[in-house]
């Protein structure tokens, strides 16, 4: 994963949809559109797998963020959990166990927006 300081790593958990859509896609597809940072990261884990697995209006946006180039990650534990992890593969995420790069990302004191 990316580790400069115009990098940004936004965590979904959530399972609100609103919160998803007024908040965490909108902010995180502008912040690669309109340059406000070079790398954008974007890691569902959690209940957020889930609800991504079934909501097409979320899977429209996040198929927009992979057209913007905002690297798309998801928690394979998680989507495990929730048997999704097939799934979101097939959404165009990339799905791997995220214990360890998320530690790594904290680490490194990067920018991680969290919902």
């Amino acid at each position: 994963m990316h580790a400069t300081p115009d990098t940004l790593t936004v965590l979904w958990t959530t399972s609100d949809r609103e919160v998803a859509l007024s908040m965490v896609f909108m902010y995180t597809l502008n912040a690669k559109l309109k340059g406000w940072w070079q790398h954008v990261t974007l890691i569902v884990w959690g209940p957020s797998s889930k609800l991504l697995s079934v909501d097409t209006e979320l899977q429209e946006y996040v198929a927009s963020m992979k057209d913007a180039g905002i690297r798309l990650l998801a928690c394979r534990r998680c989507a495990e959990m929730f048997g999704v992890a097939d799934r979101l593969e097939a959404l165009g995420l990339e799905v791997k166990y995220m214990g360890e790069p998320l530690t790594e990302l904290l680490k490194r004191n990067t920018t991680l927006l969290t919902f």
